[in-house]
């Protein structure tokens, strides 16, 4: 019988959730959701040096925003919890036992100034099957000795007992077989008696085992890893429902060499994290791609793209297409160059297909900063005229701000170059024609501003740039009389009558 499809999303609370997480939790999502399968939130939290508090609230709220949703885990419940991992102690302890009851692991008292005394005299010193004899372990040292440490509280680990020479297979689903030999295996520790939890390796199988993975998506730095996990569930005797593994490519600097970093971020000018960051210890403030303007959809639809290809040429896909089209067996076995100005792409045309309605309410805000009072109605009609010219809302107010403030002054070179020495004369004709209008929204205003140009024999071009510097104070923005039929009839005057008086 086929197993459910369960993925789970797994961070750890170090930090802010880099781009290249967000990736990982987005594969998870496409592949359960195209399985119609469950995933899982877990949040593995068993190296209690590196927690960052808040790390874990940034990481859920981060992920809500860009839509990716959970059927079960930290904060959405479930039968198979807890699923934060530092409140699953005595679950792990049980299972630490079984493996030195069956003499798969072993107790190591060596301190770490032993240890960094036997690397200086072993060249390349790794504690395996050819070192454990000379350490103080379990399987050097008598019972009775062990156990009166134990009792006295003396620090210790569980490392797993690793036996060499055994070719381990992994069937990645992206890479095909790995096959790695167990001899470059070190003893991993499994636990530490210091804070009674386990480490990464022993914490992620148990977890894997009873939440009831079937596939783990991760990146491909754990990709050394997963052979010590299919010792591990051997060791276990789970070998039956051991999850399939899919090691993502990672995420490559803009210009290709090397993994993608927050520090490329602050020298190229993007963000590396999906909210703004503000790390608790330093105070330093890292951007964040929600901050920085662009809209979830389009970072999803553009994060789905790095080291995945539907294999057509389609580009755009919103969440649903993403699902339908998604397969892990075409992701890229080589990383992916971020490209931040295809992302910048995206959010512009995410822009354009947005809502006007929709995008007037993103922008009101920005409007506001700018003490700008106005209808949500008129708004939505000035983003409809300018949004094709922006990548990110908040440079609507560059492209649309005469809507809402007449200009001040006048751009320098554009005065230079449209007003001319009868300028003033003839933006006063035109006024007077325009006065005689009474309805700017009608489509008859060009054509009665065509005609007089016509019989005036003026030049077009001429009269329409000086127009346009008079209305929005340089040589930008849409279509003139589009301009003249949403500011309407009063203001149009007044901002002739004042770029006459003020340019002459």
């Amino acid at each position: 019988m086929e197993r459910k499809v369960r993925v789970r999303f797994a961070p750890s609370p170090t930090g802010a959730l880099h781009i290249g997480g967000v990736r990982t939790a987005l594969y998870n999502y496409l592949f359960a959701r195209q399985h119609n399968g469950d995933m899982i939130l877990r949040i593995e939290d068993t190296d209690s040096n590196r927690f960052v508090p808040g790390a874990e609230d940034y990481i859920k709220e981060s992920l809500q925003w860009l839509g990716i949703k959970f059927d079960e885990g930290v904060g959405y419940g479930g039968n198979l919890g807890p699923y934060r991992q530092s409140e699953r102690k005595d679950i792990y302890k049980k299972y630490v036992k079984q493996l030195l009851d069956d003499g798969k692991a072993y107790i190591a008292f060596d301190t770490p100034e032993e240890l960094e005394l036997k690397r200086k005299e072993i060249e390349n010193f790794q504690y395996d099957a050819h070192t454990r004899d000379l350490m103080r372990n379990s399987l050097t040292m008598p019972q009775e000795e062990v156990s009166k440490l134990i009792d006295e509280g003396t620090q210790y680990v569980v490392r797993f007992k690793i036996e060499p020479g055994i070719d381990v297979e992994v069937n990645d689903i992206i890479r095909g077989k790995v096959v790695i030999n167990s001899s470059i295996l070190d003893d991993k520790v499994l636990y530490k008696s210091a804070d009674q939890l386990p480490t990464y390796h022993l914490a992620n199988i148990v977890d894997d085992y009873l939440m009831q993975i079937s596939h783990v998506i991760r990146g491909e730095e754990w990709l050394p890893s997963a052979p010590l996990h299919v010792l591990l569930y051997r060791a276990f005797g789970w070998e039956e429902v051991m999850p399939r593994f899919a090691h993502l490519a990672l995420l490559l600097k803009p210009e290709g060499n090397g993994k993608l970093s927050k520090r490329d971020g602050d020298r190229l000018g993007f963000p590396v994290f999906p909210l703004e960051w503000k790390d608790p210890k330093t105070g330093e403030i890292s951007s964040g791609y929600r901050e920085s303007g662009y809209l979830p959809e389009a970072v999803i639809n553009f994060l789905a793209l790095l080291g995945w290809n539907p294999g057509n040429d389609v580009e755009v896909m919103n969440m649903d297409e993403l699902i339908q089209h998604f397969n892990l067996e075409k992701c890229s076995k080589s990383g992916a160059k971020f490209d931040y100005e295809k992302g910048k792409w995206f959010n512009h045309h995410y822009i354009q297909m947005m809502d006007n309605d929709k995008l007037a309410s993103l922008f009101m805000p920005v409007l506001s900063t700018h003490n700008i009072t106005t209808t949500p109605e008129y708004v939505s009609k000035v983003v409809a005229l300018v949004k094709e010219r922006v990548n990110f809302v908040k440079e609507l107010w560059d492209q649309a701000s005469f809507f809402f403030v007449a200009p001040s002054e006048y751009d320098e070179k554009t005065v230079k170059k449209r007003w001319k020495d009868d300028s003033a004369t003839q933006m006063l004709e035109l006024s007077q024609l325009l006065q005689s209008i009474d309805n700017f929204e009608d489509a008859a205003t060009e054509t009665s501003v065509k005609n007089w140009i016509e019989e005036k024999n003026y030049n077009m071009g001429k009269i329409m740039n000086a127009f346009r510097l008079a209305l929005v104070g340089e040589g930008k923005g849409p279509h003139i009389f589009d301009i003249t039929a949403l500011i309407g009839k009063e203001e149009t005057l007044e901002r002739l009558d004042k770029a006459i008086k003020t340019l002459g």
